[in-house]
């Protein structure tokens, strides 16, 4: 397909500097970008606000200028479900998210046949930060040193350091290869669950380990990081019984979704003692509800699913998009190619 005859419809809000790019780029292209009939932008770089009270006459103008698409940047917002049905010439769809798997799913667009790629690695930085963020947080004593400050109450005291602690990393994507990075850059030693099967090179990984060894890990784990996407083997992998493995003083920290872990067993574990923290920015009901207890826990830090979520992530999403574009009018192969056998 020539440039001529292809038009990218972009299905979520952009910078008006972002789409000048994608235009620049294929000048020849249609490229589709019509804000007024996106849903609004809640924060910066949001790509699931609440749609618009457009008028019908709105509405068939979306629904004709989309029924034109070769290629989607994101997701149709109106009816994702239909997209292969409404566009018929409808090839490739670039998705602004990295864990799309539930949501290509409940739509039925694992089975549509369309090309679908991933915005696998555009987060990996910021959530690698995150999961610092959390393993520091509890590492250095943060929650007691707020009660104390907040208490003006004066005395010293002892925390741990990072640089010798063990990490477990669950899931060697390319957020969970940043995740060992940056923690093994630190001095951590980071032992690394991989997909059964799966052969991977991780600079900074001190021991690679599958399924079958993730409970006998457990017990040695300082900080376990959720990074893996979820899919059927992932549901529930941490349960009551690897939470009980865990030492008393270990931090979760979950960046991956929030049904990996059984969420009341994780609460009660953070109840009892019997883990030291959770720094958690995904939960297994989103938003999450004003009367769990995990609002309340000193020894839990809440995140609403926002950890990946940076200034930057619009232009490094159009960079992705741009390259894929490339590779899709060449007939090469896609980066971040979604497969509905793995579920991500």
């Amino acid at each position: 397909m020539t440039d001529n005859n292809l038009t990218i419809v972009i299905g979520s809000y952009l910078e008006p500097e972002l789409v000048d790019r994608i235009r620049a780029a294929r000048p020849a292209a249609s490229v589709v970008y019509e804000p007024g009939l996106l849903p609004a932008p809640r924060y910066q770089c949001d790509h699931t606000g609440p749609a618009r009270n457009l008028s019908p006459n709105d509405v068939a103008r979306w629904r004709e200028l989309t029924a034109r698409a070769d290629v989607f940047f994101d997701f149709d917002w109106l009816d994702p479900a239909e997209m292969a049905n409404h566009s018929k010439g409808l090839r490739w769809i670039q998705a602004t998210s990295a864990g799309i798997g539930g949501f290509m799913q409940r739509t039925g667009l694992d089975k549509s046949g369309l090309t679908v790629t991933t915005a696998g690695g555009i987060h990996s930085v910021p959530l690698a930060e995150f999961a610092l963020t959390g393993a520091l947080y509890f590492t250095k004593g943060i929650p007691e040193l707020r009660q104390r400050q907040q208490a003006r109450h004066w005395e010293r005291y002892t925390t741990r350091q990072l640089a010798g602690q063990r990490a477990l990393v669950v899931g060697l994507g390319g957020m969970g290869r940043q995740v060992v990075a940056t923690f093994a850059a630190l001095g951590v030693a980071v032992t690394g669950l991989g997909r059964d099967g799966g052969r991977y090179d991780v600079p900074g990984l001190s021991r690679l380990i599958y399924r079958d060894e993730l409970d006998a890990a457990l017990t040695d784990t300082d900080i376990l990081i959720l990074c893996c996407p979820l899919t059927p083997e992932t549901e529930g992998l941490i349960g009551r019984a690897q939470l009980d493995r865990l030492p008393p003083h270990a931090v979760l920290v979950n960046i991956a979704r929030g049904q990996v872990v059984d969420q009341d067993a994780l609460i009660d574990a953070l109840a009892n003692g019997r883990l030291g923290g959770a720094c958690l920015d995904v939960f297994t009901k989103e938003p999450l509800p004003a009367d769990s207890p995990l609002w309340g826990m000193d020894n839990v830090l809440v995140s609403p699913h926002s950890a990946s979520t940076v200034a930057t992530e619009n232009e490094r999403l159009t960079d992705l998009f741009l390259d894929n574009l490339k590779r899709f009018q060449a007939g090469q192969s896609l980066r971040n190619l979604y497969q509905s056998s793995r579920g991500y």
